[in-house]
């Protein structure tokens, strides 16, 4: 599976988003500060996550983008399928390793369609909780 850097920016916007309390509108320029995505291809890509239905906007000085559901009610391939407008790798004609990355790739999708925002954000946090510092030399 090839994953577009578009593909990766619109997958940390969202999981920006996740992250954030629920329902409150977050500036493009935030997201796009704490992702290290630029802001005018953020733009783009979460104009494109609206219409997707992934995300919803606000006007205004307390506007802001916002998920357009629960977080645990978007999954990462619906995502990434949506971005990428389907592409696929290419594969070379039939080879003896044809069947092995036909079964990869679906077992790729298999997991991200079936890991959601919800989920990750908090394998997330607690990764960051349980590390510990050694300091030791």
């Amino acid at each position: 599976m090839n994953i577009s850097v578009k593909g990766e920016y619109a997958l940390q916007a969202i999981f920006d988003l996740a992250s954030q309390p629920q329902g409150e509108p977050v500036k493009i320029a935030d997201i796009a500060r704490r992702q290290k995505i630029p802001q005018k291809f953020l733009e783009l890509i979460l104009a494109s996550l609206k219409q997707g239905g992934f995300v919803e906007s606000r006007r205004g000085a307390e506007g802001g983008y916002r998920l357009a559901r629960p977080a645990d009610r978007i999954m990462i391939g619906e995502v990434l399928k949506f971005v990428e407008n389907g592409k696929r790798s290419r594969r070379p004609p039939a080879t003896a390793f044809s069947d092995l990355w036909q079964r990869v790739d679906e077992s790729v999708s298999a997991i991200l369609d079936h890991t959601s925002f919800a989920e990750l954000v908090r394998r997330w946090q607690e990764s960051q909780t349980n590390y510990i510092p050694n300091w030791q030399i």
